[in-house]
């Protein structure tokens, strides 16, 4: 079968089941961290709407983020790729899509109306990707709401990023890399918080608008590695705790500290809930019962190679 048959007879079998459905929320990325969550929550508060969750399964993808709902009549899972046009165009002719959710990595600005100032080509090109969708709105008035978070921890997250790759390193007793000093302050918001920010924006957020998702909760990454040893490790002195960390050269440019403010978002009623302390031990836990969920989980754990700076 060719694939432009095939795909049409997914999406018209997928169809053939959606009109006992109110409404079809298409969420992009569904099967990574973040929106994993944003999934789960929203076939469990909407069972009159059709989760759809399209996914092309890249490396830090796991569809063991969705086994809770694999099975519920309003999720499907589609695995396909946003950027193949002709499948992205077929599927909105063929499904009924009220609303899409897109999941992509966030720029940083201390509120929503400072300037955008990316320090890196990957920064540049989600504001320039912001700028764009904005003008559609400008333009044509074609309802779109943007947000921004803060940097999110908590259960799902592929273990290449700073929080899962410290603790899946201590827990494989190898020590932390400290990128420079490792001064350089980061917000952290819990997985579960950041979902119920985006339940609020989807229900009370306003087109055109753009919604920081921050808290106000910070540490530098020679903290959070300190404080991760001590937990993990059982360890409370400062010499000993050296002995689990690796000072490394750092990023050609490594932002000290990128705070936002939330206040327009705490007007429509959110505020993060999870305490730092009750959240960073459910993720050592999960961790723990877990690192194995992506076939490829061991080479996030390798040394970085000289030319290579993941974002934190």
């Amino acid at each position: 079968m060719c694939k432009e048959m095939s795909d049409a007879v997914v999406l018209s079998s997928l169809k053939e089941e959606l009109f006992e459905f109110n409404k079809g929320i298409l969420v992009t990325g569904g099967a990574g961290f973040i929106a994993s969550h944003v999934v789960t929550s929203l076939v469990e508060k909407y069972p009159d709407c059709l989760i759809i969750n399209l996914d092309k399964l890249d490396y830090c993808a796991s569809l063991k983020n969705l086994e809770c709902v694999a099975q519920r009549t309003n999720y499907r899972f589609i695995q396909g790729d946003i950027c193949d046009s002709y499948f992205v165009k077929l599927l909105f002719e063929t499904e009924k899509i009220d609303i899409v959710l897109h999941f992509a990595a966030q720029t940083h600005e201390f509120d929503e109306s400072s300037p955008h100032r990316p320090t890196n080509p990957y920064a540049a090109s989600k504001a320039s990707a912001e700028c764009i969708v904005l003008s559609y709105w400008e333009k044509y008035k074609f309802p779109v709401i943007i947000t921004r978070s803060s940097n999110v921890y908590g259960p799902h997250q592929y273990p290449e990023k700073v929080i899962p790759r410290f603790i899946s390193l201590l827990q494989h007793n190898r020590k932390c890399c400290i990128h420079g000093s490792g001064l350089q302050v980061r917000n952290f918001l819990y997985a579960s918080d950041v979902t119920e920010a985006f339940l609020i924006v989807l229900e009370k957020g306003a087109p055109g608008e753009i919604y920081n998702m921050g808290t106000k909760f910070e540490l530098s990454v020679l903290q959070l590695a300190r404080e991760l040893i001590q937990l993990i490790k059982s360890i409370a002195s400062e010499s000993e705790a050296e002995q689990w960390l690796d000072y490394v050269s750092d990023r050609p440019y490594n932002d000290l500290r990128y705070p936002m403010n939330s206040e327009k978002l705490h007007r429509l009623g959110w505020r993060p809930e999870v305490s730092w302390k009750e959240g960073i031990v459910r993720t050592i836990d999960w961790y723990r019962e877990n690192f194995h969920n992506w076939q490829n989980s061991e080479k996030a754990l390798k040394p970085f190679p000289l030319c290579s700076y993941p974002e934190k």
